[in-house]
This record gives C-alpha cells, sequence and structure tokens, in this order.
C-alpha cells in the first residue's frame, strides 16, 4: 500500500538543482498522511545515509551534509513527498531512495533514482 516510486534524478552541473519526487499513489490519503518519510543515499562504495526525514507530524532532520541546501516537503493531494536539491556537489552523486514507515505497514524502500552532479 505504500510502496513509494521515486522520479526526478538526473545529471547536473556542481551548482545546480534538482527537486525528486517520492510518489506512495498505492496509499489512501489516511495511510500517507501517517507516514513517516525519508530520503536516503548511497554513494559507490559507502553505506547508505539519511539525507532528510519529515515525520506525520511535520518534523524534519537534515544530515549536516545537505543543510541549508536541500529541503524536505509532502503534499498530502498527491500522495508525494519532495527533495529540493539546491547548490548541488560533487559529493552529492548518489543513488537516491525514499522510505516510507507506517506503524502499522512497516517500512517501505524504493528503487532509486541516480544523481550525478559533475564539477
Amino acid at each position: 500500500q505504500v510502496q513509494p516510486v521515486e522520479s526526478g534524478g538526473g545529471l547536473v552541473q556542481a551548482g545546480g538543482s534538482l527537486r525528486l519526487s517520492c510518489l506512495a499513489s498505492r496509499s489512501i490519503t489516511s495511510v500517507f498522511r501517517a507516514l513517516d518519510m525519508g530520503w536516503y543515499r548511497q554513494a559507490p562504495g559507502k553505506q547508505r545515509e539519511l539525507v532528510a526525514l519529515l515525520t506525520a507530524g511535520g518534523m524534519t532532520t537534515y544530515a549536516d551534509a545537505v543543510k541549508g541546501r536541500f529541503t524536505i516537503s509532502k503534499n498530502n493531494t498527491k500522495k508525494t513527498v519532495y527533495l529540493q536539491m539546491f547548490n548541488l556537489k560533487p559529493g552529492d552523486t548518489a543513488v537516491y531512495f525514499c522510505n516510507t514507515v507506517h506503524g502499522t505497514y512497516g517500512s517501505f524502500w524504493g528503487q532509486g533514482t541516480q544523481v550525478t552532479v559533475s564539477s
């Protein structure tokens, strides 16, 4: 019900911007509203790390490396969570994954979307 699908990745030059989207279209609205939703990333040879988290209650958490550059938000009507990324750096290059967590239905991961930042 809450399987997320990411989109919006691509190739961008350093200093550029991208907006990632995570759609949980098969969830009903009440379930979507109750989700904690996060963006994670995994660079080659590195562990998956948290980038940004948005709880069902509206609290946000950001990794230190992206504070002030990335913003997580969601649209309950569209059942979509976004990651707006500004001033991208080569170090942001990674596969970005969306994660949804629901108290009853558990945790689900998307397939990931590649973000590549060229210098």
